[in-house]
């Protein structure tokens, strides 16, 4: 398995929305792996793949306690939403930044699995959140869209300056990842 580069905000290729999967095949199946892998390594609870620069409708999540029940749905979709959560979220796109963002408390999706079959589920909770989350990457958009463009515009700044900083040599102070 492969460890994949994770693209960072404002990186405009997080914007590109993803296409259907037209088959199920071995290569999607390595590529769902390596993004276990990365999501894991990096250290996060859901991989879009819109985030690894690959533009595809599939997504991992795993949101138990000790890496051990992980999700993968290929062409996933959110038939059903109902109740609001709102969390502080996270993204491994916009490393070291939360905030407190709303949505949906439960959700039924529809999604295709490795196996090539089709299935529905519900999620509640984290896992909702997750889910909404990660598909929100497949449609190009950001947790920070649901932030004011002033906290967006500060967040941008300072994941430029952190680059800038981490290419000229010097450490830049981070708040630490999930």
């Amino acid at each position: 398995m492969t460890i994949l580069q994770i693209l960072e905000y404002p990186d405009p290729r997080l914007r590109t929305k993803a296409t259907p999967v037209a088959a199920v095949d071995d290569e999607l199946r390595q590529l769902a792996a390596d993004m276990l892998e990365t999501m894991y390594a990096a250290p996060g609870i859901g991989l879009a793949a819109t985030q690894v620069d690959v533009h595809k409708r599939l997504l991992v999540v795993d949101v138990s306690e000790h890496q051990d029940g992980p999700h993968v749905f290929v062409n996933p979709e959110i038939i059903e939403k109902d109740g609001v959560e709102v969390m502080e979220e996270g993204c491994l796109s916009v490393p070291g930044f939360y905030e407190p963002v709303e949505r949906a408390g439960h959700i039924r999706m529809r999604a295709i699995g490795l196996d090539g079959e089709s299935f529905e589920m519900d999620a509640d909770g984290l896992l909702a959140v997750c889910v909404q989350h990660e598909i929100d990457h497949l449609d190009g958009k950001l947790f920070v869209d649901y932030l004011s463009s002033l906290k967006r515009d500060r967040i941008r700044k300072r994941l430029e300056k952190g680059r800038r900083l981490q290419v000229t040599g010097q450490t830049p102070v981070r708040t630490p990842a999930i």
